[in-house]
């Protein structure tokens, strides 16, 4: 179906405005789907990028091959080549990794909680069911990171909805580890991970449960609430944890355990954390 003029009109003012801006731009039809190949790009004849492996647009005029079509150029968006597209566009969509951008998309109100509690505040966009939080800075495309949260920069578009409210943010650890795949998400084994033998004389020098418990409640409250920088404050939290505790022999492999899950609820891997806590072992020489 045809927009009527004032929107096709709205839709290529935003996007020569985010050119403008630096940000790589191309037309969505309904959808929320990139306008299929033109007949000179028809099955990679114009040996273009059929897998999309590398930025940048194709070599005809028009607005082929997905993201890898958006472009900066006004020459290009507002060519004459280009207005059928306008009219026949649904939406602006933009390529946050040209751009030097990443967008967490958060498709749902848990999601959106999920983030309020975990992620370092940034510009927000609101979206139909939920929220878009753009970082500067880039990484991998994924989706499904977890249950209604996909990750949009390299290799991706989003739609642009708005500038959006809040001061944008540089892209956080925790961002970042939200894109690493591992195959077990578990911690390892307890053999897998050195306790502290206890100390000689069998008894700990805290004398009370309650000031290990408050301790080990404390490190989890920490790795929690980290906000960026995840695998430096899980390692500082780990020897913090093993200087107070660790040589008196209190430890426990459940006590790491804790600690291990908190900080693979921040999106520490098995293996992260088991280095982690390694490495923290042997500067202190336990």
């Amino acid at each position: 179906m045809t927009q009527p003029t004032d929107i096709r009109g709205e839709h290529l003012r935003a996007a020569l405005s985010l050119a403008a801006s630096g940000v790589p731009v191309l037309p969505l039809r309904a959808g929320k789907v990139p306008f299929g190949n033109c007949r000179r790009c028809a099955d990679n004849a114009c040996g273009g990028r059929p897998n999309m492996k590398t930025p940048g647009p194709c070599i005809c005029p028009a607005p082929c091959h997905g993201w890898a079509a958006a472009t900066t150029d006004p020459g290009v968006i507002n060519s004459p080549t280009w207005a059928w597209v306008w009219r026949d566009a649904a939406a602006v969509a933009y390529h946050p990794g040209g751009a030097d951008l990443t967008v967490v998309d958060l498709d749902n109100p848990a999601a959106v909680a999920w983030a309020g509690r975990t992620l370092l505040s940034t510009r927000t966009v609101a979206t139909t069911r939920g929220e878009h939080w753009i970082y500067r800075g880039v990484m991998r495309s994924v989706n499904a990171v977890r249950e209604g949260v996909d990750i949009k920069s390299t290799m991706a578009y989003a739609r642009y909805l708005g500038p959006g409210t809040g001061t944008m943010a540089a892209l956080p650890d925790a961002v970042r580890a939200l894109a690493v795949k591992e195959p077990a998400p578990v911690w390892p084994a307890p053999h897998a991970v050195a306790v502290p033998p206890r100390a000689a004389g069998g008894e700990c020098r805290h004398r009370t449960p309650a000031y290990l418990e408050r301790g080990i409640a404390m490190a989890e409250q920490r790795i929690t609430e980290a906000r960026s920088a995840v695998h430096t404050t899980v390692y500082r939290t780990f020897l913090a944890v093993l200087s107070t505790h660790g040589r008196c022999g209190c430890l426990t492999e459940a006590h790491v355990a804790r600690l291990f899950a908190a900080a693979q609820a921040k999106g520490e891997s098995p293996r992260h954390c088991t280095d982690a806590w390694t490495n923290a072992l042997t500067r202190l020489g336990l």
